[in-house]
């Protein structure tokens, strides 16, 4: 009888309520694929939005110091003299690669060389990571959790050690594709897998913590939950940072060690439903902030400048035609068309009537 990959015992048991979650991440998704379509304009100042957002809040998680403000600073070429040179490179580099992760994601692969590339990007500016950068760990590694400070208030958990990391990671990015290529199990469910156990290996001399980070919004965008680069995960991460610990600490205290590995060990009781119920809570709640970008209490960044005056004058009377918004906001028949169409799609205006004699008014 063939032996089983471990991988596929984590996810032989879920349950219904991490199967009720996915649930509603995927309707929620549904929702945002069928929603309005928002300009490219909106879609740009989200985007630039979320990389500072994100790129702080990774760095922070990692001991980072710099706020979104002084992030921003940087990126925009103002050197920022009350921080490190480390601070300043790490914060650069994880800016360049996700912005490159949402630019181009369709044309990058997931795979050995890729994530070695990656991590070689993440730190190209730091000058500390020379020796090793996009190069696994030559030297054991233990994961730490920080406080406010930066500073290791206790180890989490020890690591794979470092001779046994090449042959780990071959195994489950391997794993990884196979099953995703075969939809063998829900894509969030193989996600999930993939980052607790490349967290557990902690393949990199440093770096890890943000490589992982970058590499979900790349699997996500990926699998179809194409808001990734409009809501930061980063961000709602650094908000649970005591949830994130004390979850990757009680599904990785139970994963076999190599040594039981190497025996064969008949019992095998890993779990990783505590990561699993954390990555979603936290995927569910940034899906959930997604489709809120839809609403009416964001209509502003939804419609242009133009469109809005369409929003804008229908809420100040009872009912209009076409032609009528046109003349009355002085804005051209096929902007208020357009507008009217989008406004009617996020359920913003009712259509009375039909033909020559249609006219619209705000629900």
């Amino acid at each position: 009888m063939p032996k089983i990959n471990r991988f596929d015992q984590r996810l032989a048991s879920i349950p219904s309520e991490l199967w009720s979650k996915i649930t509603q991440i995927d309707e929620l998704k549904g929702q945002w694929i069928a929603g309005a379509q928002l300009s490219p304009q909106v879609l740009g100042r989200l985007k630039r939005s979320v990389l500072i957002t994100s790129t702080g809040a990774s760095t922070r998680i990692e001991g980072a110091r710099l706020s979104d403000e002084d992030v921003e600073k940087l990126m925009r070429g103002i050197d920022i003299q009350k921080f490190t040179d480390r601070d300043k490179q790490e914060v650069k580099g994880y800016y360049e690669l996700l912005e490159n992760i949402f630019n181009s994601w369709k044309n990058l692969r997931f795979n050995e060389s890729a994530i070695k590339h990656f991590h070689k990007e993440l730190l190209k500016f730091v000058k500390k990571d020379e020796t090793h950068r996009g190069d696994y760990k030559k030297i054991e590694n233990k994961v730490h959790m920080l406080n406010a400070a930066g500073e290791s208030v206790g180890v989490l958990f020890d690591t794979t050690l470092a001779y046994l990391t090449p042959k780990e990671m071959q195994e489950l990015i391997e794993w990884t594709q196979e099953a995703l290529a075969e939809k063998k199990y829900h894509p969030l469910l193989i996600v999930g897998n993939f980052l607790v156990e490349f967290l557990q290996i902690h393949p990199f001399q440093d770096g890890n913590g943000r490589l992982s980070r970058v590499l979900t919004n790349l699997l996500l965008l990926k699998e179809g939950y194409l808001y990734m680069p409009y809501i930061s995960h980063e961000k709602l991460v650094e908000d649970n940072k005591p949830e994130y610990y004390l979850a990757l600490r009680q599904s990785q205290k139970t994963f076999l060690s190599a040594e039981a590995l190497a025996k064969e060990a008949k019992t095998n009781n890993e779990t990783i439903i505590p990561w699993l119920d954390f990555f979603f809570t936290i995927f569910l709640k940034q899906s959930q902030l997604a489709v809120e970008l839809l609403s009416k209490e964001n209509i502003e960044k939804l419609l242009s400048k133009k469109q809005l005056s369409v929003w804008q004058y229908l809420q100040g009377v009872d009912e209009a035609t076409p032609g009528e918004i046109a003349k009355k906001a002085k804005v051209a028949r096929p902007t208020v068309s357009q507008a009217l169409d989008k406004l009617l799609r996020l359920k913003k205006v009712e259509r009375i009537g039909l033909g020559r004699s249609t006219r619209y008014r705000k629900l």
